[in-house]
């Protein structure tokens, strides 16, 4: 019996255990490997941080739906890959062997990089996970009870900037609301050359959308911004010019703040020999498997894509949730096609589709490929994105208690839109 592990039980691992036992069928074991038994959807933490979700709306025990489709699970991690010996060691001790392993092992998140950086070391909030959610909750409603200024952005180094965005003009929404937006100046730092770039140099009209919001909501921007440490309620930060030269250091006063991080590797990914790049991501050829061991596979933010460009304050490249989705279709058909002795193998799309709520509004993006140049290059925005955003959270978190991996209404309206997970067989 062929046995495929899947390390990592996000919104990769799930799509791909779950797809991986409606193709390969009962004659495969699938087990997945995950840190902790829940699952989160982390496009809602953004709304956990604001108070218009609590934390058990945006999990479930994965687990339990992994077994009603006869899906192994271990809520251990794993603390070592013997890559040579297709073995895993788990950090409950146990070992397990694999014929195909499947790396959705999602990021680490490098606060360390930035001095009083993130939750822990107490100088910026984060919603990267849901108890970071949580804790930047309490911070938000300190600052209602005693508003003052705001610094939203993201740290040098980073890829994902959509839920910064989305924060800061969800922040000032609620702000508004509740009648003290006047009392609260916001200023959006971020090491992004222009506002509305992403990591992706930019997607349609992007950059003048992002500014017209700003100016609409009174938000100031600084770009091309490189954090350099964050203490007792001040931001510390150089603003470089196109040349990479400091124009003007910065230091700005803040009552709630909060910065995304850079992402590097997972440890026990990045300790397998010539199997990741020097930050730990895993390299992967164009059907999402390694170079140096054919039965690895990878899907995710753990896999290593270089920048769309260079910049003065380096940024990363995101993977968004369809580019995901894409990655983990195409390893379930190459896996299916291995095993049935044929080098017919696909690529995928890495297309991005990128809903981003901002209160009672919101802007969509699509960008196929996500990575210029591009077939289709699309921005718009309008009340129909926040109602796309709360149905896209519902229907996602039922599909998973469905145990399905790409319902026929779900690929029949990616069609409609152009979008397709794969590329053609050659």
């Amino acid at each position: 019996m062929t046995h495929v592990a899947v390390v990592g039980a996000g919104l990769g691992g799930v799509s791909v255990a779950f797809e991986l036992r409606e193709k390969l069928g009962k004659h495969s074991k699938i087990t997945v490997i995950g840190e902790g038994a829940e699952f989160n959807f982390v496009p809602s933490n953004p709304w956990v941080a604001l108070g218009t979700r609590k934390r058990d709306d945006v999990v479930m025990p994965i687990g339990d739906f992994f077994s009603k489709r006869d899906i192994a699970f271990s809520p251990s991690g794993v603390k070592e890959i013997k890559a040579t010996q297709n073995t895993l060691v788990l950090n409950d001790g146990h070992e397990m062997a694999y014929d195909y392993l499947v790396l959705c092992t999602g990021p680490k998140l490098d606060f360390a990089a930035v001095s009083g950086a993130g939750p822990e070391a107490g100088g910026s909030q984060s919603i990267c996970t849901v108890d970071h959610a949580v804790t930047s909750f309490h911070d938000y409603q300190q600052l209602c009870e005693n508003p003052g200024p705001v610094i939203i952005g993201a740290l040098p180094g980073a890829s994902c900037f959509g839920p910064a965005y989305e924060y800061v003009l969800s922040l000032e929404y609620e702000l508004r609301k509740k009648k003290i937006r006047d009392q609260v100046p916001i200023t959006f730092v971020t090491p992004e050359p222009y506002i509305g770039h992403m990591g992706l140099g930019g997607v349609g009209d992007s950059k003048g959308l992002m500014e017209h919001k700003f100016r609409e909501h009174g938000i100031k921007w600084i770009c091309n911004a490189k954090v350099t440490k964050l203490a007792d309620g001040t931001c510390y930060f150089d603003e470089l010019n196109d040349a990479g030269e400091v124009i003007k250091q910065h230091e700005l006063a803040y009552k709630h703040s909060m910065f995304l991080p850079p992402f590097k590797g997972s440890p026990a990914v990045a300790a397998v020999a010539e199997l990741c790049n020097p930050k730990g991501f895993v390299i992967t050829d164009k059907y999402q498997r390694s170079p140096k061991y054919p039965n690895i596979f990878a899907a995710g933010v753990c896999v290593a894509i270089p920048p769309i460009e260079a910049t003065p304050v380096p940024v990363g490249a995101p993977k968004t949730g369809l580019m995901i989705e894409s990655m983990t279709s195409a390893i379930v058909s190459n896996i299916e096609a291995m095993e049935a002795g044929s080098d017919a193998l696909v690529e995928p799309t890495l297309s991005a589709l990128c809903l981003a709520d901002m209160g009672n509004t919101g802007t969509a993006f699509l960008a196929i490929p996500q990575n210029p140049p591009r077939n289709r290059n699309w921005t718009g925005s309008g009340r129909w994105v926040h109602w796309a955003k709360v149905a896209f959270e519902k229907y996602f978190m039922y599909k998973i208690r469905r145990g399905a991996s790409e319902p026929i209404y779900e690929k029949l309206s990616l069609r409609f839109m152009g979008v397709e997970r794969l590329k053609p067989k050659k």
